[in-house]
């Protein structure tokens, strides 16, 4: 197992009790919470996110959605069916 001093291409960085404490002015976007990541696993990461942030949804529909439920409640009908109401 090697440690993130010794991992190629991540430089280690001294944190302190006000760093942690202080996360307003950290630059960091993303951080590594288990394991090491490769530089070109984090760009493949930072690409996905970056697609998915600037992805627009489509224009609206033509037709709006339907603001009733389609189905009836049961608890607002009367628990009582008549002899013939699977006729209706």
């Amino acid at each position: 197992m090697t440690t993130p001093a010794s991992a190629p291409g991540i430089t280690p960085t001294a944190t302190t009790e006000t760093d942690t404490v202080n996360t307003a002015h950290r630059t960091d976007s993303i951080r590594v919470e288990k394991g090491q990541a490769s530089e070109e696993e984090l760009a493949a990461l930072t690409a996905v996110l970056l697609a998915r942030a600037a992805h627009r949804p489509t224009a609206a529909p033509a037709r709006p959605h339907a603001t009733a439920a389609r189905w009836r409640r049961l608890e607002r009908q009367s628990g009582f069916h008549g002899a013939t109401s699977w006729q209706r």
